[in-house]
């Protein structure tokens, strides 16, 4: 499953319907303690801020968002890979606030189409052009593994701050 999914690993065994719900208050917490102003900062030349990792976390549940429901509606789509870099060009400036409001209402707008979906849509196929066939379940996972993946990136520059 692991390329299928490279965030598996990140995983770690814990169930994704324990983590998706569960995102929006760790990044909350972790920008309580960075502030808005340091929000903005890289932690170091070349990374990320806390306030792009969120917009970037934003971004990828509209892509996730279309994933799930181009797989619910037609039979096997092929998805758009997409250029993480490229997006991420856009989010100078973006306040972290109005990142982690875009999140959460997608996040939240997802949560209620995968409870209603699930289980009887786990095994619904779709196919990543680099990554081959996967099911609706292996696109849950994929966003549970990202999710905690930056959850760990805020983290970090959330004990850089205290």
């Amino acid at each position: 499953m692991s390329q299928l999914n490279p965030y598996d690993k990140f995983l770690g065994g814990q169930p994704p319907e324990a983590i998706l719900p569960a995102t929006s208050k760790a990044i909350t917490t972790y920008l309580e303690v960075i502030g808005a102003e340091r929000a903005m900062v890289p932690p170091t030349l070349g990374k990320w801020s806390a306030a792009e990792i969120v917009s970037h976390l934003a971004d990828c549940e509209i892509v996730f968002a279309f994933r799930l429901r181009q797989t619910l509606a037609e039979d096997n789509p092929t998805i758009q890979p997409f250029d993480q870099d490229k997006w991420a060009a856009q989010y100078s400036g973006i306040p972290v606030a109005l990142a982690v409001e875009a999140f959460n209402a997608l996040r939240n707008w997802n949560l209620r189409l995968i409870q209603s979906a699930l289980p009887a849509a786990a095994g619904k196929t779709m196919t990543h052009p680099e990554r081959g066939e996967m099911t609706f379940q292996t696109v849950i996972e994929t966003m549970a593994g990202h999710d905690l993946n930056h959850l760990a990136q805020l983290r970090h520059i959330a004990e850089l701050t205290a």
